[in-house]
């Protein structure tokens, strides 16, 4: 008997409609339009706003790709800023779609998260744990950021993103082709959110000062993501015997224009060959390599039997590699409501 290969059915994606323009960005972080385009391309960001959590923005997502689909069996979240500590946000999703006691997990590698979540996905369907799964990648980084950290301010957004896998075979349309994922902890402390966890809370020293936002060591970052997700897409092209020339579509982590740029240099991959969503929207962390899918697919940019690579970085360190020939089947990026 053959084991199951993981094949894509649907994507689609789900932004919350507050938009914050680079021209609206507090007074204090004393930045332009034209500042933030020049070291970031991104010229606006969504926001979630009070009272809205990631699994808000999941469920816009999710009940997106489902509608007309058949049942599913299995959801995994993948995101970095869960509702709680503990549980779990999957098995909430689940139960807010009405999906009955089906397993449902989270998944946390950062920015990598949705490639992980992939890899996830396929291991379940090729175990046959599961025929038909939901992978969502949903972040509220808003609810992270330091408001006196322009760094980080100028380039996150919220959103979240949703994909349908299911069982098939390895040779048709759709079928996630092979993988390359890899870590780096003793880099961990580059991106990080000091505080809220069992280290700090296992901290006794009462004059110690809390941290409880995001922080990145941006130029150290922007080194090492270029080369891990060169390195690591590369890996995937030589595994599934595709040259660079091949490569129809990149999909890479929507970080920052200066990251893409150098990812798709790096690798030898025209920019017109390049999806781009960062304008738009910003860094989407977990959200952001289905939210380009989508846009892709929305913009006429990826077509039924387009070759598509696809390569993730973020904090861990963790990076990772897709690639698979686009299916005759994809939802368009829904519009904010």
């Amino acid at each position: 008997m053959l084991t199951p290969a993981c094949v894509v059915e649907r994507v689609t994606g789900w932004v919350p409609p507050h938009r914050v323009t680079n021209d609206e960005l507090p007074a204090a972080w004393g930045v332009s339009d034209e500042w933030v385009r020049s070291r970031t391309g991104i010229a606006a960001r969504h926001r979630a706003g009070p009272g809205i959590a990631t699994s808000d923005l999941a469920l816009e997502a999710a009940a997106r790709v489902l509608a007309g689909a058949e049942p599913v069996d299995t959801v995994v979240l993948t995101t970095s800023t869960p509702d709680h500590p503990l549980p779990a946000t999957a098995p909430a999703l689940a139960a807010r779609l009405g999906l009955g006691e089906v397993p449902a997990f989270d998944v946390s590698a950062v920015c990598s998260g949705f490639v992980y979540g992939l890899a996830t996905g396929a291991g379940l369907i090729a175990a046959g744990l599961s025929r038909r799964l939901l992978l969502v990648g949903a972040d509220v980084y808003s609810t992270l950021l330091d408001p006196e950290d322009r760094s980080a301010g100028v380039v996150f957004g919220d959103g979240a993103g949703a994909m349908l896998l299911r069982a098939g075979t390895g040779t048709e349309p759709g079928a996630l082709l092979g993988f390359d994922l890899g870590s780096d902890g003793g880099n961990a402390d580059l991106i990080t959110v000091p505080d809220g966890g069992a280290r700090s809370r296992a901290d006794a020293s009462p004059a110690r000062d809390t941290d409880p936002y995001f922080r990145m060591r941006g130029s150290e970052v922007f080194k090492h993501a270029v080369v891990r997700m060169a390195k690591s897409a590369r890996q995937v092209l030589d595994h599934v015997g595709w040259a660079t020339g091949d490569v129809d579509l990149l999909v890479a982590h929507q970080a920052n224009a200066r990251i893409l740029d150098a990812v798709s240099t790096r690798l030898g991959v025209p920019r017109d060959r390049c999806a781009g969503h960062l304008t738009d929207v910003g860094n989407t962390g977990a959200a952001s390599i289905p939210l380009a899918l989508a846009d892709a697919c929305a913009k006429g940019r990826l077509r039924t039997g387009d070759r598509v690579l696809i390569t993730a970085f973020g904090g861990g360190l963790t990076w990772g590699s897709t690639a698979l020939v686009w299916p005759d089947a994809a939802a368009p990026l829904a519009p904010p409501d």
